[in-house]
């Protein structure tokens, strides 16, 4: 056998016409945090569901500890010392916390510990999944894996939906790990947490074994080029390390475009306290803010998905009083959310997602759907959405998912696109290819706003940025001179952030 806490060696899975691994190796040795890289679509997630048995591999072998495991389900890899925190929480959405928790075994006194050194002892067993924010879902996964006390911790994407803050708890996590004699493999397109945490790296591309890197003496441009390739990888690095200096009202006097989008001293119950804002044709706005600070409400707003308590959502000057997100959209108003399984029929197929927009009435089936061929393929394109698994989308990538999201607004049309996090957990491949569309739409006269929890992406994409403390918008500035101290001290609320 194979030495090493766990080693796979010869791991190969298919779906239909899709390879997504190809006789793939790796070995995970005890007291090593060990990343798990590629861009999306790679086979990272595919991997990582095979050792812990949630799905079976076509071929292959895994051995736990020298000695060959049987994982044929997930009770198996967890008696093998295996736990896992998936890229999606593994939750039901209509039961509680509480409930969850004794579906897989558990009861809130396993996992108390854990959540109070997370700063979440506080937290209400008694919500439904649907009601807690993703964040505090990831983090609650995490305490239930801890729970088992596992041999090998397996994190795939988990700090792609945390704070800065939340993402602490989790490197403590794995630097205990680690100091245990026990193993960490972690999966994150962050590769500045990559290098500060991990040991040893594996890289995948296009579903098989391109490179293993001791991280000791490695970069962040040798990573991406071992992920993509020499010239993609280069493009990709500086396409995500160049400012966008002359779109939008960067390239003209902000003050000489129309205001597009407004609101006005607006208030949504507890959420959102007094925001006053406005939107420019052709602007990206920045908005940043720590996890539950009001953005939520505020895109909810903006979205129509809820109606202010008090003030005004005007759009192009006319008030608008939504009382669903159709009546924004029918003003041009379109949001791109950032859980996309929240906006995606995952078992339909590519086609049908980008095309749903299109039949939002009925009077419009049959004159569009002479043109609906060409609007689709138009944003295939455009975005170079991955199709090869397109029966159903829930097969694709992550990155290919949130393309979708994105190109269904770019078949249908919209004047202002509201999108919140749309990186969240996407390689830089995929960032790269969303910032220049994002710069496209803006220098094409479309205005957006952008939410985003990583602020390196600010002076990368956006004209202006706004930072959110307790549900007010306390900082304004150009996004061009933000840095991420500034930004970070804004959101945090501390005196003298502001401009």
């Amino acid at each position: 056998m194979i030495d090493g806490l766990l080693a796979a060696r010869d791991i190969s899975k298919r779906y239909g016409p899709v390879v997504a691994l190809r006789s793939v190796d790796i070995t995970i040795r005890p007291g090593e945090v060990h990343a798990l890289l590629g861009a999306n679509g790679a086979g990272k997630s595919t991997l990582v569901k095979i050792l812990s048995a949630v799905i079976s591999a076509d071929t292959g072998m895994v051995s736990v500890h020298g000695r060959q495991a049987k994982l044929r389900k997930p009770a198996d890899a967890m008696q093998a010392g295996i736990a896992t925190v998936f890229q999606d929480p593994a939750l039901i959405p209509d039961l509680t916390l509480e409930q969850n928790l004794r579906i897989s075994q558990l009861s809130e006194d396993d996992v108390l510990p854990w959540l109070e050194r997370m700063n979440l002892g506080d937290i209400d067993f008694g919500l439904q999944v649907r009601d807690v924010p993703l964040a505090i879902l990831r983090l609650l996964d995490l305490a239930r894996a801890l729970a088992h006390d596992p041999q090998l911790l397996m994190l795939d994407e988990i700090t792609a939906a945390l704070t800065t803050d939340q993402a602490t708890h989790v490197f403590d996590v794995m630097r205990e790990w680690k100091a245990r004699g026990r193993s960490v493999l972690f999966i994150s397109h962050r590769l500045g947490e990559v290098l500060e945490l991990c040991d040893y790296a594996t890289i995948l591309r296009n579903g098989t074994n391109v490179a293993d890197f001791d991280l000791t003496h490695v970069d962040e441009a040798q990573l991406v080029t071992a992920m993509l390739g020499d010239e993609l990888g280069e493009q990709a690095v500086a396409e995500t390390e160049e400012p966008a200096r002359s779109v939008g009202p960067k390239a003209q006097a902000q003050g000489d475009r129309p205001v597009v989008l407004e609101l006005e001293d607006v208030h949504l119950r507890d959420k959102v306290n007094g925001v006053s804002l406005r939107l420019r044709r052709g602007e990206i706005l920045g908005l940043t803010a720590l996890e539950g600070q009001g953005q939520d409400g505020l895109f909810q707003v903006l979205s129509g998905d809820h109606k202010p308590s008090s003030g005004d959502l005007l759009i192009n000057g006319k008030r608008l009083s939504a009382r669903s997100p159709y009546d924004a959209i029918r003003k041009g108003v379109a949001l791109v959310p950032a859980e996309r399984q929240n906006a995606l029929l995952p078992q339909r197929s590519v086609r049908e997602n980008l095309s749903l927009p299109l039949y939002n009435r009925l009077t419009r089936w049959f004159t569009l759907a002479r043109d609906e061929k060409t609007r689709v393929d138009g944003a295939v394109d455009r975005l170079d959405i991955d199709v090869r698994a397109g029966s159903q989308v829930q097969r694709l990538s992550g990155g290919n998912q949130q393309k979708v999201t994105i190109g269904r607004w770019l078949a249908s049309g919209f004047d202002t696109l509201l999108c919140f996090d749309p990186t969240r957990g996407i390689d830089i491949q995929t960032k790269a290819q969303i910032y220049d569309l994002l710069r496209q739409l803006a220098e094409d006269g479309s205005s957006i706003i952008l939410y985003t929890s990583e602020l390196r992406e600010i002076p990368l994409v956006c004209d202006r940025v706004l930072v959110m403390y307790g549900g007010q918008i306390v900082h304004e500035q150009d996004a061009a001179t933000a840095t991420e101290e500034r930004l970070l001290s804004a959101a945090h609320g501390l005196e003298g952030a502001s401009t």
